[in-house]
């Protein structure tokens, strides 16, 4: 059955919401474990968002994901698979709002990478976190029940603020 793409504004509380499901998944996961991004629309201040806070799990290496996410698994995480064939292995875990949704990868993964070039992007350019945010709703209104189109039809956006990033943060 598809689910409502829901855009709500900037909650003051997701941060929390994130440290505390890092302290979470760090202890679960242990060692194998990096580093945990806020990554995702929830991790930008003052950006209206789909209550999902979104991270990114960097482990040891590519090994690692197979145990990591059946720990995910174990503690209520639904698999979501590797949808970009992009070494990045998508779990959600539905709760009452924020939902959590988690990507486990390697070190040096460039899905990984450009998330973390636009989220920095968006984070200190005021104007291209407005044209996202106006972006995001008006794509929500046209697809209001297909969250893949309304993913795939933010993609150029993406693309071009990852290119931008690039070229500021040399």
């Amino acid at each position: 059955m598809p689910t409502l793409v829901e855009i709500v504004p900037y909650d003051p509380e997701w941060p929390l919401h994130f440290l505390e499901a890092e302290a979470d998944l760090r202890g679960r996961l242990g060692p194998a474990v990096l580093a945990v991004e806020h990554v995702g629309s929830t991790s930008v201040p003052g950006l209206p968002a789909k209550p999902v806070i979104d991270m990114d799990v960097t482990l040891t290496g590519l090994s690692a994901i197979a145990g990591a996410g059946a720990c995910l698994v174990d503690a209520g995480y639904e698999p979501r698979g590797n949808r970009y064939d992009d070494d990045v292995w998508a779990f959600l875990l539905k709760r009452s709002a924020p939902d959590l949704r988690v990507s486990l990868c390697a070190p040096r993964n460039r899905t990984h990478r450009h998330r973390l070039l636009f989220r920095d992007y968006l984070r200190c350019n005021e104007d291209a976190a407005g044209a996202y945010a106006r972006l995001k709703e008006q794509l929500a209104k046209r697809f209001p029940f297909d969250g893949d189109r309304y993913t795939s039809e933010k993609s150029a956006f993406i693309q071009e603020m990852v290119s931008r990033a690039r070229a500021q943060f040399r």
